[in-house]
């Protein structure tokens, strides 16, 4: 039984099966005991009036009236009898109701007690019989003893027994489905918070919902905001896949293209060499990307320093080959001894990307300078990259826009839209920043600073 609803009704049904037995029970057992109490008052009633009308006839012996005031005595097989012994046990009257009709009283009881006793006729009827031993005082001042019996049959009362027996249970499994009906209400009511969150998980599932709704009772706020949670880190651990994919495309597009402007060149044979470096460099992007950590930045320990200069020679090297039809003019002044404290790869996507930018866009000059930050070391690993070109530039008011993941300017120039992006990503892992400004050379002018110290 896999449905909690039905569970839970299959649980209510079992305690209101075994409560309700256990009710029927107790009351049964109160009603049989007080008919049984209502029963034996009757016959002590009814001995009471034999005794009452009990009279010594002229033989000095008792005797019973032919009429008594109870007239079910005097009727055949009315189911009341009556009768009185002497003291040897031989019956000195019987009532007319028990003509033909042999009734096992028994031993007489002790002198002066009242004896309750269940006896059955010859043809099974259950009697509650009633016998009280006296003496009786004659007129000659001599003491007899008697035995007034009396018996009833209990097929009236074992009759209405089963009447209420009957009712009872109709009236409790009326009462049983009534309830079962109301809890079955309850628990639909109660459970629509379940059904809530299957429904909205439903929804997450098929993209129609970010996240589940506010609102749960006490015990799913906790269900909801852990699943909210879950959905999250995989809704980012998809979108760190992705870009994880995105950079590793746009990262490799540099040194295609380099190798495809190597092969392509009919004035000149294929450089091996040149191609093997940009097949490097490529091995180089894929380790990089499959190895680089949720977090970009990490712990400065155990990394060794990068030399940049000696690497941006080498990309400048490769966007000759890119832009060769181009033919833009670099200009690299970096700060003697300066290091870059991070991982290798962070520092080629840093300035390939924004040396590429400025090779798409520069009419025929671009400038990088690196240099350390105010008031820091050149080998401390604070430092700033400014990247400069004469092109176009770029409008103030696009500057933010163009730091976010495929935003574009031109959509007619090739590209992905996410270089920048990752600038701004890689920069803020080591606790600098970006920003883009007016170069005096005319075009685009973009600051990158990279603060691991700050970090520590």
């Amino acid at each position: 039984m896999s449905s909690l609803s039905a569970r839970l009704l299959l649980s209510v049904s079992l305690l209101l099966l075994f409560f309700f037995g256990a009710t029927i029970i107790v009351l049964d057992t109160a009603f049989r005991e007080a008919g049984e109490q209502a029963q034996e008052d009757i016959l002590d009633g009814q001995l009471m009036a034999l005794l009452a009308a009990a009279e010594p006839n002229i033989y000095g012996e008792l005797e019973m009236p032919p009429t008594l005031p109870e007239p079910r005595f005097g009727a055949l097989d009315s189911g009341l009898y009556g009768q009185l012994r002497d003291d040897s046990d031989a019956p000195v009257w019987k009532s007319p109701s028990a003509l033909g009709l042999d009734l096992p009283y028994g031993e007489p009881p002790p002198l002066g007690t009242h004896e309750f006793s269940r006896i059955e006729l010859e043809d099974g009827t259950p009697l509650m019989a009633l016998s009280l031993a006296v003496e009786w005082e004659l007129a000659n001042g001599e003491l007899r003893p008697y035995t007034f019996s009396v018996a009833e049959s209990l097929d009236s009362f074992y009759s209405q027994l089963t009447r209420f027996r009957r009712q009872l249970f109709g009236w409790f499994a009326a009462v049983a489905l009534v309830m079962l009906f109301a809890i079955s209400l309850v628990m639909r009511s109660v459970l629509k918070p379940l059904r809530q969150i299957e429904e909205e998980i439903s929804d997450v599932e098929e993209g129609r919902r970010q996240e589940l709704s506010g609102g749960f009772p006490t015990e799913l706020t906790g269900v909801a905001r852990n699943m909210n949670l879950l959905i999250g880190s995989e809704r980012g651990r998809s979108e760190r896949y992705r870009n994880t994919l995105d950079n590793l495309a746009h990262s490799l597009k540099t040194p295609l293209a380099a190798i495809r402007s190597i092969i392509s060149d009919p004035s000149a044979r294929p450089d091996r060499e040149k191609i093997e470096e940009q097949i490097e460099r490529m091995n180089d992007i894929v380790r990089y990307q499959l190895r680089k950590p949720a977090t970009l930045a990490g712990d400065s320990l155990g990394i060794v320093p990068v030399a940049v200069e000696e690497d941006l020679q080498r990309l400048v090297d490769g966007l000759k080959k890119v832009y060769k039809e181009k033919r833009p003019r670099f200009s690299l002044r970096v700060t003697p001894g300066s290091r870059f404290r991070g991982d290798k790869g962070d520092f080629m996507e840093l300035a390939g990307n924004l040396l590429d930018n400025a090779c798409k866009w520069c009419r025929e000059e671009v400038q990088i300078i690196i240099e350390p930050l105010d008031g820091a070391e050149p080998g401390s690993g604070d430092m700033r990259m400014i990247v400069s070109d004469d092109g176009p530039g770029i409008p103030p008011e696009a500057a933010q826009q163009l730091l976010q993941r495929g935003t574009r300017l031109d959509e007619a120039t090739p590209g992905h839209g996410i270089g920048l992006a990752v600038v701004k990503e890689i920069a803020e892992s080591y606790g600098g920043g970006v920003s883009i400004s007016s170069s005096p050379l005319g075009g685009a002018e973009i600051v990158v600073t990279v603060a691991p110290s700050a970090q520590s």
